[in-house]
C-alpha cells in the first residue's frame, strides 16, 4: 500500500467495573467501510484500519457519542500485503495507534491522534472541539440530532415528538447540531488531506 492509512486502537474505559461494551461498539461499526473490519484484539480493546476520510469521521462519531473509550489514531503507512485481520497487521500506522491510545487516556477527551504529518495534531484538535460540542448535549438533544440525521425538518422533528418546530429549533441549537456538522466535514477534510484520497464531504450530522 503506497498510501497512509488509519488505525484506530481503541480501549474500554472501567472495563473492569463494568459490562464488556466492546460486542455493542463492533456491531455499529460494522456499518462504517474499512479496509480491514474492526474486531476486538484482547481484552477490552478493538481495532480498524480505514482508507476513507469520511469512514475515519464516522467511527469516531459513534466512538465519541458513547464517551466509554479511550481512542488512539494512528496516521501513517502499513506493512505490505495486508493480513485479513486488523490485530494482525504491522507498520508505522499501527506503532503510532498504540502510541496515541496510551496517551489518550490521560489527554483531553481521552482522544489522540499521533502521526508524522503536521496536520495530525490539527485533527486532533478538531476532534476535541467536536467531543466537547457532543458532551454537553443532553438526551433530548440526541433524540433531535437523531430524527434530523435520518433527513426529517424540523417541523417533521416537532409533528413526530410532539412539539413546536421553535422547540425543536432551541433543542437543536442547544445540542450543538450544526456545529456537530461542520466537525464532523472538518475531521473528514482533514482525514482526506492526511490520507491523500481528496475526497468529497458530504453533509452529515454528528
Amino acid at each position: 500500500m503506497t498510501t497512509p492509512v488509519v488505525v484506530l486502537t481503541v480501549d474500554q474505559r472501567g472495563s473492569r467495573s463494568g459490562p464488556d461494551l466492546i460486542p455493542e461498539a463492533l456491531a455499529k461499526l460494522a456499518a462504517v467501510p474499512a479496509r480491514l473490519p474492526f474486531e476486538r484484539t484482547v481484552g477490552d480493546e478493538l481495532q480498524g484500519v480505514l482508507v476513507r476520510a469520511r469512514s475515519v469521521a464516522d467511527a469516531l462519531s459513534l466512538l465519541l457519542r458513547a464517551d466509554a473509550w479511550n481512542i488512539g489514531v494512528g496516521v501513517g503507512m502499513v506493512e505490505e500485503p495486508l493480513p485479513d485481520h486488523a490485530r494482525a497487521g504491522r507498520g508505522p500506522a499501527y506503532l503510532h495507534a498504540r502510541a496515541a491510545v496510551t496517551a489518550a487516556k490521560n489527554s483531553p477527551w481521552h482522544t489522540r491522534v499521533v502521526g508524522d504529518e503536521p496536520a495530525a495534531r490539527a485533527l486532533e484538535t478538531t476532534i476535541w472541539l467536536w467531543a466537547a460540542v457532543l458532551a454537553r448535549r443532553t438526551t433530548r438533544g440526541w433524540e433531535v440530532a437523531d430524527l434530523v440525521a435520518e433527513g426529517l425538518s424540523y417541523a417533521e422533528v416537532g409533528e413526530r415528538l410532539g412539539i413546536s418546530q421553535s422547540a425543536v429549533s432551541q433543542r437543536a441549537q442547544a445540542a450543538g447540531i450544526v456545529e456537530a456538522r461542520r466537525a464532523h466535514e472538518l475531521v473528514a477534510g482533514i482525514a482526506a488531506h492526511l490520507l491523500g484520497t481528496g475526497e468529497d464531504h458530504v453533509d452529515h450530522v454528528g
